[in-house]
């Protein structure tokens, strides 16, 4: 029973990450902090098991390890640790003639689970992208290797929006070169003018490659769903490629 009320009290602060991160790609540190204050009665709980100060020191240090190379954003960071606070370990749930997880995890540690979950789905998005891509250039792409992590826009829709370039760029001796950016290129006005300046003198064309900054709440909060009713895709993955 206790299970379920914490997965129901952690639903709506999962869904309202989801909702600020696709508006604003941000969600408030508030957010987190209500959720933990409001949590405090599963913390109490829980206090005395050696598993809640496991899993929130693993994976305090996991995120952080992320956060520090650029993998991962705060919003993520603060979102998983305060999951492990308040879930420590895998709920176990009783519904319709069957226990929930579908599948025994291999490390019980659920919101290790959720990230390896979310990191899984995320696939869908480059896949999207390269269906995308074909769909609307067929075989005729300049760039190839652009289309499973980005799409043509054209420059004068690049501005308000939650995008990068995929390239930087200079002008030498007349013409304009294109580089790959690892984590691209922040676009504001001054860009936006240069290249419609550039695009005016011929030098470029109309469209540039852009990459989609993804929302990492939403694969978080899809794979907390996927690891409370089946448990860690990775895991069962793995097992099925070496065992089938």
């Amino acid at each position: 029973m206790l299970d379920i009320l914490k997965i129901i009290f952690c639903t709506p602060f999962l869904i309202y990450s989801c909702y600020s991160d696709i508006k604003t790609r941000r969600v408030s540190n508030n957010v987190w902090l209500v959720m933990l204050a409001g949590g405090a009665f599963f913390v109490l709980y829980d206090f005395y098991l050696p598993r809640l100060f496991i899993s929130a020191g693993f994976i305090f240090a996991f995120v952080y390890i992320l956060f520090q190379f650029g993998i991962f954003g705060g919003a993520d960071a603060k979102s998983l640790i305060v999951l492990s606070i308040i879930l420590p370990t895998y709920p176990k749930l009783q519904a319709f003639g069957y226990s929930f997880p579908l599948n025994k995890p291999l490390i019980d540690l659920f919101a290790f689970g959720i990230f390896g979950n979310a990191v899984l789905l995320t696939i869908i998005v480059p896949i999207t992208l390269a269906v995308y891509n074909l769909t609307r250039m067929g075989l005729h792409i300049d760039k190839p290797a652009y289309i499973f992590i980005g799409y043509k826009t054209k420059i004068s829709e690049l501005a308000n929006r939650h995008i990068k370039l995929i390239e930087k760029f200079e002008v030498v001796n007349g013409a304009v070169k294109f580089h790959f950016k690892r984590g691209g290129v922040e676009i504001n006005e001054k860009l936006v003018s240069e290249l419609k300046t550039l695009s005016e003198e011929g030098l470029i064309k109309d469209e540039v490659w852009v990459t989609p900054g993804l929302p990492f709440m939403i694969p978080i909060t899809l794979g907390f769903f996927v690891a409370v009713f089946y448990g860690d895709l990775i895991f069962e993955l793995t097992k099925y490629l070496i065992f089938r």
